[in-house]
């Protein structure tokens, strides 16, 4: 994500699952948003517009998983998998103004137990590793009702979530949201992340690991990040924070487009927030 957004390519390109041109990574916002996708079924585009997700870039998925195979579902924004069986318990209460969560939390008090998958192809590198590693830590230092434990293994099935590498050359990552109480397990990092620093890996990382505990884009209403403004979008199933700012936040790491330049810490509000969740 290369001005702020998590899931693909640059914007100059589209991002529609294509990889960065390299020269264009350090310029242009890395878009976390796929295209349109033509076999999407109408029932589905109107359940994503119904929880206020963009449903003009949605695609049908085969998510990879660590072992290999292959789990159906949909990318919304970019980065965030869903079932259609999902999609039908979230909620769509309406509201207005930002920073957003969904309905769907994980239960507290909470040990979540996170693995660095390091099997085969799939395997985290070592820039990645280093930056899950302090991706937890920050989440650990806000003394929140979860707490994270790591490890780095291939035995991920008794874990809560699994961070490992899809090696597919392109940018950003993708995760889904909590189900059930639990976090989303499976959090992709696109092997394209290689080529940005330790912090920008750290930046995506702890992108993902928020939406697997519920947070949303913070600028889902205008994607303001990636370059677009205003996108029509009504305000259901996204649930403001009390506490954070109504006006675009450039500082949070949950805005939809990431830059090659990340520090990969929360900003302020995104501290505000996960303590009023958590």
């Amino acid at each position: 994500m290369i001005k702020r957004i998590l899931c693909l390519s640059l914007l100059a390109v589209s991002i529609g699952f294509t990889s960065c041109e390299k020269e264009q990574v350090s310029e242009q916002p890395v878009s976390e948003v796929a295209k349109e996708g033509p076999d999407v079924p109408n029932h589905i585009r109107k359940k994503v517009a119904d929880l206020n997700f963009n449903s003009k870039h949605i695609v049908k998925n085969d998510m990879l998983l660590p072992d290999g195979s292959f789990l159906e579902n949909y990318l919304i924004e970019g980065d965030i998998a869903m079932s259609e069986e999902q999609m039908s318990t979230m909620s769509s209460k309406p509201i207005t103004d930002k920073q957003y969560r969904t309905y769907n939390l994980v239960n507290t008090p909470r040990t979540v137990n996170v693995i660095g998958y390091t099997g085969g192809s799939q395997a985290l590198t070592t820039k990645q590793r280093t930056a899950l590693q302090w991706s937890i830590d920050n989440y650990n230092a806000l003394n929140l009702g979860i707490t994270f434990t790591l490890t780095f293994g291939t035995n991920y099935a008794p874990y809560d979530i699994v961070v490992y590498q899809n090696k597919n050359g392109q940018a950003g990552g993708v995760a889904g949201f909590p189900s059930s109480g639990n976090p989303y397990k499976y959090v992709q990092i696109f092997s394209g992340m290689e080529a940005y620093s330790t912090n920008t890996n750290e930046h995506v990382i702890t992108h993902e690991i928020g939406h697997s505990v519920g947070l949303r884009h913070t600028d889902w209403f205008s994607r303001q990040s990636c370059g677009q403004s205003g996108e029509s979008a009504n305000p259901d199933g996204a649930v403001h924070i009390p506490g954070t700012p109504t006006g675009y936040d450039s500082t949070s790491v949950m805005l939809a487009c990431f830059g090659a330049n990340e520090d990969g810490e929360f900003g302020p509000n995104d501290e505000v927030a996960l303590n009023y969740l958590y």
